[in-house]
């Protein structure tokens, strides 16, 4: 089991997803939970390291699981996510190669989805937050 927690970053009805340098695919802003660290401390680290702003405010999303992408098949994602206000507009930072929104279409249409994504995609248009 991977633990993981991500940002569910809106922007007119679509959502953020990240590409890391010398990848193909687009996944949730965030990344793994260090030992002994909560999922709002690793939301708080992960955003200030991969889009170089800071978390004002947040509220948990859900819990989302799904296979780890990249990984042995069985290998379980379990991805804490969130929405926040952020401190400024999120940019690409060293590790992060392109930000890009997307509505549930544009992002399953990609050649490559992460799983864990797309629950949270169906999650936002169930709740009429992003397009379809």
């Amino acid at each position: 089991m991977i633990r993981t927690a991500a940002l569910a970053h809106i922007r007119d009805r679509r959502l953020l997803q990240t590409r890391s340098i010398g990848k193909d695919i687009f996944y949730m802003a965030g990344g793994k939970i260090d030992p002994g660290e909560t999922p709002e401390g690793a939301l708080h680290r992960e955003v200030r390291e991969e889009l170089g702003v800071g978390v004002v405010s947040f509220d948990q999303l859900g819990v989302f699981e799904a296979q780890a992408v990249g990984h042995a098949a069985g290998t379980r994602l379990h991805m804490t996510c969130f929405t926040a206000e952020l401190d400024g507009e999120p940019e690409p930072t060293s590790e992060i190669a392109e930000l890009r929104y997307f509505t549930v279409r544009e992002y399953a249409a990609m050649d490559q989805v992460a799983p864990g994504s797309m629950l949270v995609f169906r999650k936002l248009h169930e709740l009429g937050i992003v397009d379809w």
